[in-house]
């Protein structure tokens, strides 16, 4: 008798899945020419997604997926106390989740203690798929009990935040991508997801263009609240990733990255 693959299996997958699609897709049609030494940026990446793994399975009691199945038990949460379709409750649950996203990334960018941990993500000396997962462990960690938050008052089924999760990691994983679309699909796409273009701006060392494009899925919430930026002044193969006080790769290895958010640069 077979049995279902478990969610955090579930998840591997997509996101081993995801990472190689994108890797062979970055060379097929890159989208910039990379500055930084790859192997290196991609071994202290992937590095961090290891840690951040081990992180949350020691400080957190419990997972978004493991929250939403109790609160579903007891009816907890706003969309548990109404009378809605699945499908419709499962859509209002993606949604609110991915606007909640945008709301905490803007206090990870404008709360000068939050911003010294995502300042790390920034300080990527190139943006490719890889990018997408280099996080510190306290901000994943601070990240998930937003999360957490979010599921317990939102009260979002468990196949809402499954797909939520899976959304998150591959569309994290495509916006920072190092590839080329055609100009006319990515201004389609960007109606409705956010695209590697669009994303790239929120990664300019010029502060007002780091300080736009937030969004993780949808674009709609830098449209209506006024952050959104079209496109990087400097054209995207003439624009500088990273950060301005950031710019020698001897100070961007694994154990000077977790330092990073307790140094004064």
């Amino acid at each position: 008798m077979t049995t279902m693959p478990d969610e955090q299996t579930i998840r591997l997958l997509f996101f081993l899945g995801t990472l190689l699609f994108m890797a062979l897709w970055e060379i097929m049609a890159p989208r910039r020419r990379l500055n930084d030494r790859k192997a290196r940026r991609w071994l202290t990446n992937l590095s961090l997604v290891l840690l951040n793994t081990v992180a949350v399975r020691f400080l957190l009691p419990v997972l978004p997926v493991g929250l939403a199945a109790a609160v579903g038990e007891q009816s907890g949460g706003i969309l548990n106390l109404m009378a809605l379709p699945r499908w419709l409750a499962i859509i209002l649950a993606l949604l609110i989740l991915d606007f909640v996203m945008y709301l905490q990334h803007l206090l990870f960018h404008f709360l000068p203690p939050l911003w010294r941990l995502h300042r790390m993500h920034h300080s990527d000396l190139d943006i490719d798929v890889t990018t997408g997962n280099r996080f510190h462990p306290l901000e994943i960690v601070i990240s998930l009990w937003i999360k957490l938050t979010a599921v317990f008052f939102i009260g979002p089924s468990v196949m809402a935040v499954i797909l939520f999760e899976l959304l998150l990691n591959a569309m994290a994983q495509f916006n920072h991508g190092n590839i080329r679309l055609p100009v006319t699909l990515d201004r389609w796409l960007r109606l409705f997801v956010v695209t590697p273009d669009m994303h790239r701006v929120h990664h300019s060392v010029i502060p007002r263009e780091t300080n736009s494009n937030f969004g993780f899925n949808l674009p709609w919430w830098d449209l209506l609240l006024g952050t959104y930026r079209a496109q990087p002044e400097q054209g995207h193969e003439g624009m500088s990733i990273g950060l301005k006080q950031y710019r020698d790769p001897g100070e961007l290895t694994l154990g000077k990255l977790l330092l990073q958010p307790f140094t004064r640069k």
